[in-house]
């Protein structure tokens, strides 16, 4: 572990210098590259200088508890190294995790789709409180939103909305977030008082680059139409909004919310990479499904995730057995503990199997 670390260190004191480099300078692309890989190996590197500081501090200690000390300082010293050895094993499990396998896809921009499932207006109308529940998280970590499109219900829910969480590491912490999520609760249309049950779905997928995906423009059909909904006066009186139609594979992606129909087309053939490789991500994941049983699921839309329950103020991730009694709070977006314990969940899991290689 320690040989892989520093490895890792030298390559980061190697970029370290690259990057003060004229010539690096001078080139963006290489600028950028170099950037990106120092930047993905800064936590590891941090980690591993510590590591080392400390397992030196600790040998010196030690030493001096075989020289001659009066009792006081053989107290103060022993009490060091106690406090040492502590923090080197804190730092050797943090470094387990800092090597354990990177998604690639973790620092990138995330397109959420939600849609209103089993539950009519009702679903529609949870579906436009997940969307508030997301956009406010995405507010706290200092993200940016932009709607790429929606399909409003009669009582203003969403039947659809597909929009954009542009944040470095949006992926990383939304990606256990797709799937069915459930809805307990009295609808604003039951006259009866009856508790209903619906259901919307999620599907977080990351931003995917025209090089990790290439459409070719034959493979594409583009549609225009009339956008529909909120969006000024150009609304029902221009075709801006914009339809593309992966011939291939049938895949389709719409947009109309912004203003003019190049810009719509290129929100719309972003969401169709990140839907095509969704595709091609969830088939490689089933080819090894038999023989990795993740408890935080695959990110299939069909998979039931989550129950939300307004009477009892009560919200339970199934996957992980974590009950939590502040809906409201969870639903104003603050679900950063549910992220962190399907992302602890999923390290704990990924320990595990390494373990079991050895």
């Amino acid at each position: 572990m320690i040989d892989r670390l520093s490895v890792l260190a030298d390559r980061y004191e190697k970029l370290s210098e690259l990057l003060c480099d004229p010539d690096v300078a001078g080139d963006p692309k290489r600028l950028r590259e170099y950037s990106k890989e120092q930047s993905s190996l800064q936590e590891a590197y941090e980690a591993f200088t510590e590591y080392k500081s400390v397992s030196e501090q600790l040998d010196d200690a030690k030493a001096m508890l075989g020289e001659k000390l009066d009792d006081e300082m053989r107290e103060m010293v022993k009490l060091e190294v106690e406090e040492l050895a502590e923090r080197k094993a804190e730092l050797d499990e943090r470094i387990r995790i800092v090597l354990l396998p990177k998604d690639p896809n973790d620092e990138k921009n995330v397109i959420v789709e939600i849609r209103g499932a089993a539950g009519g207006d009702e679903a529609a109308l949870f579906a436009s409180d997940l969307y508030r529940m997301y956009t406010r998280y995405a507010d706290s970590q200092g993200w940016r939103t932009e709607i790429m499109d929606m399909n409003e219900s009669d009582l203003g829910g969403f039947k659809e909305v597909v929009f954009m969480i542009i944040g470095k590491g949006a992926y990383s912490k939304l990606k256990f977030e797709s799937g069915a999520h459930r809805v307990q609760r009295i609808p604003a249309t039951e006259s009866g008082g009856r508790i209903h049950t619906s259901t919307s779905t999620v599907a977080v997928m990351p931003e995917v680059e025209e090089v990790e995906i290439e459409i070719h423009d034959k493979d594409i059909r583009v549609d225009t139409f009339c956008s529909s909904g909120a969006g000024g006066q150009s609304v029902n009186t221009t075709k801006s909004a914009v339809r593309v139609t992966h011939v291939p594979t049938g895949i389709v992606a719409t947009c109309q919310d912004g203003k003019s129909q190049n810009e719509n087309k290129a929100k719309a053939l972003q969401v169709l990479r990140s839907r095509i490789y969704e595709i091609h991500r969830q088939e490689e994941e089933a080819k090894y499904a038999g023989e990795r049983k993740s408890k935080v699921g695959t990110g299939d839309r069909s998979e039931r995730i989550r129950t939300y329950n307004y009477p009892q103020s009560r919200v339970t991730d199934h996957r992980i057995g974590l009950t939590l009694h502040r809906l409201d709070s969870i639903m104003n977006g603050d679900i950063e503990e549910i992220v962190q314990t399907l992302t602890l969940t999923e390290q704990a899991e990924l320990l595990e199997q390494e373990n079991n290689q050895f």
